[in-house]
């Protein structure tokens, strides 16, 4: 059940763990922006800032163990996705502080994508529990996806070691992947009963209502009443998903043209036994069949205190 008490960080214990790898920030601008801001008002604080090769989830963990009962990520998607794993189903709450190049979690919320305005959000705050997803025993935020996407990441972080972090860096990613795509893959998909088999060079699983709008896509209803929408491309060959890329990017994307759609609140995915699976910009390679289930309520979040956000 949500609070709409206010939310008094004075009595709690505050830790917030910054991965300086997402996005562009300055990380120790960032740093001195957020321990300006949050020290002052906490029980008791403590800024955590990755190193290279530092574990997100242990990490979590750790600040859990220490006796920290609000856990702020800084980050990405894939920063605040992995630290959303740990704390779904605690009572620990999260707190939101996005520092990556799309932020979609953050801007669905409500919290935004600007610095300060989460900082605001902090001081101000109302907690939720919101809905998650989760694929087999992975928690996810804001999607999941077999096929071409995370052959697209795996092209992403190569253009970003050259070229440095960027959207435009990220939506060139998705027309060199395409062009490098050549086999579709054969799935089936259970829910409700039934069984349905599909080809197709993408399978995208959304649990992020913006996310879906920002694309012209369908299903952002259906995420709002705890859903998943699945769409699954229609596409096998990089030439004809390369134009759905493009009309996604013009806004002239629709399911019957461009993508089936299921919607469902559980679902399993059959394919071949290995898969490469992309979740909130991060990949993992991950067994058939995928058991994907909504969370209700799963994760205790820190919302602005006079709006609504996801439920």
């Amino acid at each position: 059940m949500d609070s709409f008490a206010p939310f008094d960080l004075s009595q709690h214990r505050v830790c917030v763990i910054m991965n300086p790898g997402s996005g562009d920030k300055d990380p120790d601008a960032f740093d001195r922006r957020v321990e300006d801001a949050l020290r002052p008002v906490a029980a008791r604080f403590r800024l955590r800032r990755l190193g290279r090769g530092d574990d997100i989830a242990q990490a979590t963990r750790d600040a859990l163990a220490e006796g920290y009962d609000v856990i702020g990520a800084a980050g990405g998607d894939g920063t605040l996705s992995a630290v959303a794993g740990v704390l779904a189903g605690s009572d620990a709450i999260m707190a939101l502080l996005p520092g990556g190049t799309f932020n979609y979690f953050a801007r669905d919320l409500g919290v935004g994508e600007d610095l300060d305005a989460a900082l605001r959000t902090l001081t101000d705050a109302r907690v939720a529990r919101i809905d998650v997803g989760q694929i087999n025993d992975l928690v996810f935020l804001n999607n999941i996806s077999l096929g071409a996407y995370p052959h697209i990441l795996k092209t992403r972080e190569s253009i970003y070691r050259r070229w440095g972090r960027s959207r435009i860096a990220a939506y060139w990613s998705v027309l060199v992947a395409l062009r490098r795509l050549r086999r579709p893959m054969h799935l089936t998909a259970h829910f409700e009963g039934q069984d349905r088999d599909f080809t197709t060079a993408l399978l995208f699983a959304a649990r992020s209502a913006y996310q879906l709008e920002c694309f012209g896509l369908d299903g952002a209803r259906a995420v709002r009443q705890g859903k998943f929408a699945v769409l699954i491309a229609k596409a096998r060959q990089p030439l004809p998903l390369l134009r759905s890329a493009l009309r996604l990017a013009f806004g002239f994307s629709a399911k019957d043209s461009d993508f089936d759609l299921i919607e469902a609140d559980s679902l399993t995915i059959t394919t071949r036994k290995h898969q490469l699976v992309a979740h909130d910009g991060e990949k993992t390679v991950m067994d058939s069949p995928f058991r994907l289930r909504v969370l209700r309520g799963g994760l205790k979040v820190l919302l602005p205190a006079a709006q609504q956000g996801r439920q």
